[in-house]
């Protein structure tokens, strides 16, 4: 696909420079990248947050979320916000992050609310990335076993994967990656 807009999204109470390099990296290719910063939020604070940093950046359709760690389970409802303020979103990509959960599964527990995923979700094609320091995650809020699950869920619903992705060649990955969504 050929993504408007990748936004990269960090794991609640982190910050954009959990990305470091790769939001440059990624300009230096040629694609359009917004990594906003969305200061100790989790849960819908978290969404709200970063729904108004993006649509103050006048992204171009269609955009391509990109969720590390725990903003995984947060990307449909961003993706929610986003399709009604007529942006449409072309695809996800989680980075060492949780999977969503469907509607009638529990939801995540973000701030004390869980965060079903949209009846509709995805609407759009899903990738999944992980890098050779899943098991030490940091700012991701995930674990290294969670992380493996989530790779075999990935690879079970048909989605496009690449696994142990030293960190200097996340962003080519990346890109790669969106190239196959």
């Amino acid at each position: 696909m050929t993504p408007g807009t990748l936004v990269l999204l960090h794991a609640p109470y982190a910050c954009s420079g959990a990305w470091g390099d790769v939001p440059e990296a990624l300009r230096a290719d040629g694609l359009d990248v917004v990594a906003p910063d969305v200061p100790d939020s989790s849960g819908p604070r978290y969404v709200a947050r970063a729904s108004l940093v993006i649509s103050a950046t006048a992204a171009t359709a269609p955009l391509v979320l990109v969720a590390r760690g725990g903003a995984g389970p947060l990307l449909p409802a961003v993706a929610l916000a986003q399709r009604a303020a007529h942006r449409a979103v072309g695809g996800y990509v989680f980075v060492d992050a949780e999977l969503p959960r469907p509607q009638h599964a529990q939801g995540h527990d973000h701030g004390g609310r869980p965060i079903p995923a949209p009846p509709d979700w995805p609407e759009a094609p899903c990738g999944y990335l992980s890098t050779l320091d899943a098991g030490n995650t940091g700012d991701t809020g995930s674990t290294g076993d969670g992380i493996g699950q989530a790779v075999r869920e990935a690879r079970l619903r048909g989605w496009p994967t690449a696994e142990r992705v030293p960190a200097p060649d996340l962003a080519r990955s990346l890109r790669d990656l969106i190239s196959a969504l």
